[in-house]
């Protein structure tokens, strides 16, 4: 007596459709190029602010993508990978959010239609950041810890792009400042611990 094999069972909702291999594939990309598009236009020095309305009618003017998609109501699971890309990079650097979702949606692009299996693009892509990896490390630009003027340069580009951007030479200067006084040098490096600064927040008028 032969047994037969059982039939997965799928409950979808009403209204649901199920898309297998390729088609699931270009709904995924597309999804996270839609992603990318919302927060293209907010690049770079000519970048355009975005105005966000919530369900409760509150309205957030911004140009910082982690900001954008963040109040951007994301349902589609390839689409809410591609916020979770932006707030890693906010986590980790603070800055560039906008540039690793269109780098990712990018990439994502440069892979559609390509008629090459998924693990084969990926392990090229992986070939490619440690080769970008490499290169970079080739054109950085050495910074002494102790130079206060190039850390300010660094600390006003990061700026560039949020609320605060007109007060970006004021802020830079404190931020140097509080970093450089809790540094410490261990060996021929410098260890900066960022819990020991603490932020504030406080009512009042303008930044400066």
């Amino acid at each position: 007596m032969s047994i037969g094999q059982s039939v997965p069972v799928l409950i979808l909702k009403e209204g649901s459709t199920r898309s297998r291999g390729r088609d699931a594939q270009h709904n995924n990309i597309m999804a996270a190029k839609i992603i990318a598009q919302a927060v293209k236009s907010s690049l770079g020095p000519k970048g355009m602010d975005k105005m966000l309305v919530d369900s409760l009618g509150d309205v957030t003017i911004t140009s910082d993508g982690r900001t954008i998609l963040d109040e951007i109501e994301v349902e589609h699971p390839a689409a809410k990978m591609m916020v979770e890309v932006a707030k890693t990079q906010d986590d980790e650097v603070g800055d560039g959010t906008t540039t690793s979702v269109i780098v990712a949606g990018e990439l994502l692009s440069k892979a559609e239609d390509k008629n090459v299996h998924p693990t084969v693009i990926i392990d090229g892509y992986r070939k490619a950041a440690d080769k970008a990896l490499e290169v970079l490390e080739k054109i950085a630009i050495p910074v002494d810890p102790t130079d206060k003027e190039a850390l300010k340069k660094v600390a006003m580009t990061s700026m560039a792009s949020k609320i605060v951007s007109e007060n970006r030479k004021q802020l830079a200067d404190i931020v140097v400042d509080a970093v450089l006084y809790i540094a410490r040098k261990v060996g021929d490096e410098y260890r900066v611990d960022l819990d020991d600064i603490m932020v504030e927040k406080k009512p009042g008028e303008s930044v400066t």
